[in-house]
């Protein structure tokens, strides 16, 4: 005898509040055995695969592709079978819910599926298959699953449906992109699509048809231009008939109805998700928390020699300036009252992707020379283009930079993400003529502006912080 069960979404170990549904990899009336890959979900900072609870039957998928689904709120339902097996009594599922605001409290001998469902390990579980987790036992990490709890990183694998290998980021990057993986060619092991094949199909899509065998699925059509003169009554310089156009695409996929120039163009709404609505929350929240400051100054690169790496010499001079004015590098927690001071520099860089914003953490920069300094900032990069990059590589950093100079600007009021207390931008370099004695001289400059948090640092804290700063950019090596 089968037993229903909700699936609710689990935390995926990023304290976020939803996810959205990228692919179902299983659909309603299949059979399921417990820990088979039942569903890719993208979060704020990646795509994850989710697995089943349960050994079974999907009875219902609650959900498309597109959906964005609450932490804790139904995922799928199944009709559980006692005879497939299920997870042994007390074993760790790896299952986490977000933790739900407390209600009043509620009789003992009728609680519903949905309060037995929040902050617990065992919101899912059947009878036979309870797991009470302790109170205490710290969350385990991004992956759900028959593991136990741990904070080791687990990464994603490589799938295959229908034939195509590809991680669950390569197919929501497909998605949005609208790119038919069936068409791509793949260059990766074994047959394996990489993310850099789905962006160079995009970027290229007539190479896309000398590929193909089956009928394309996002084939450009025609569509009218402008409307018809019939209903409108407007011309459309085509000897009175419509005009037609390839067929574009937003980047989520959906075609993009283009007007001749003659036409007002007001654009197409898209749903902002995955990184851009993280992105939209946190600064957000950031606004509403934090009371900004900003010093501005220039940096005098006239003594460096050839070869510096002005990334490396700017967290360099992150970590002297830290150790100069510890109050900046530090968090802030205005709730408990509290403000932590930090021995090590761990540096959140600001990396800009298509998706949004991404600030991985350069662990230990204060342990690392130019070049390990180099390599670390280009794995970071790296990891965050091809979205391989884990959840604990994109918190904990104790200051951040944002080196937005690479492409214009001079100076700038950066967001502070608490509970980190200070941000250092570095602008746009120039030179400028700069009196010296007995003359005038060309100097390289560099912008800098520096963001802390008034509530835990003091303006002289900030300003020597910065001097440091100054002082240190200002050696020739």
């Amino acid at each position: 005898m089968s037993i229903d069960k909700d699936f609710l979404l689990p935390d995926l170990g990023e304290g976020l509040p939803d996810a959205e549904i990228v692919e179902w990899l299983v659909k309603e009336g299949d059979t399921v055995m417990l820990d088979q890959p039942l569903v890719s979900m993208e979060t704020a900072k990646a795509v994850v695969e989710v697995p089943s609870p349960y050994s079974g039957i999907v009875a219902k998928l609650h959900g498309r592709a597109g959906d964005v689904i609450d932490t804790g709120a139904p995922l799928a339902t199944f009709a559980v079978d006692p005879t497939l097996p299920q997870r042994a009594e007390a074993e760790d599922t790896g299952h986490h819910h977000a933790p739900k605001p407390k209600a009043a409290p509620q009789p003992p001998s009728a609680p519903s599926p949905r309060e037995r469902g929040e902050g617990s390990a065992t919101a899912t579980a059947a009878p036979a298959i309870t797991t009470a987790a302790p109170a205490d036992r710290a969350d385990a990490g991004t992956v759900v699953g028959a593991m136990q709890a741990s904070n080791e990183v687990k990464h994603e694998a490589v799938i295959a449906i229908g034939g195509i290998k590809a991680m669950p980021a390569v197919r929501a990057a497909a998605k949005k992109l609208g790119v038919e993986l069936t068409r791509v060619r793949p260059s990766g092991p074994d047959g394996v699509i990489t993310m850099q094949d789905v962006k160079h199909a995009a970027a290229n899509p007539s190479a896309l048809a000398s590929i193909a065998t089956a009928p394309q699925a996002h084939s450009a059509v025609a569509v009218p231009a402008s409307p018809s003169p019939r209903a409108s009554g407007e011309r459309t310089g085509v000897r009175g008939s419509d005009q037609y156009i390839t067929d574009p695409r937003s980047l989520a996929g959906k075609p993009v109805r283009t007007t001749p120039p003659t036409v007002q163009a007001s654009g197409q709404p898209e749903p902002i998700r995955g990184v851009r609505r993280n992105m939209a929350r946190i600064m957000a929240e950031a606004h509403a928390q934090v009371v900004p400051t900003t010093l501005c100054d220039d940096a005098d690169l006239h003594a460096w020699t050839p070869g510096n790496d002005i990334t490396a010499r700017l967290i360099r001079a992150i970590v002297a300036a830290s150790k100069a004015e510890p109050a900046l590098n530090a968090w802030f927690d205005m709730a408990n009252g509290t403000r932590t001071l930090h021995a090590r520099v761990d540096v959140g860089i600001a990396v800009d992707t298509p998706e949004g914003l991404f600030v991985p953490a350069l662990r230990n920069a204060d342990m690392l020379d130019a070049r390990m300094i180099r390599e670390g900032v280009n794995r970071l990069r790296t990891q965050v283009e091809d979205r391989s990059i884990t959840p604990d590589e994109l918190k904990g950093y104790t200051i951040s930079l944002s080196n937005f100079g690479m492409y214009a600007g001079r100076y700038a009021t950066p967001v502070i993400v608490p509970p980190c207390v200070a941000i250092i931008a570095a602008g746009k370099g120039r030179h400028q003529l700069v009196p010296v004695m007995g003359g005038i001289e060309t100097h390289k400059l560099l912008p800098l502006s520096l963001t802390f948090d008034h509530r835990a640092a003091t303006g002289g804290e900030a300003a020597r912080f910065l001097k440091a700063m100054l002082d240190d950019l200002a050696r020739a090596n």
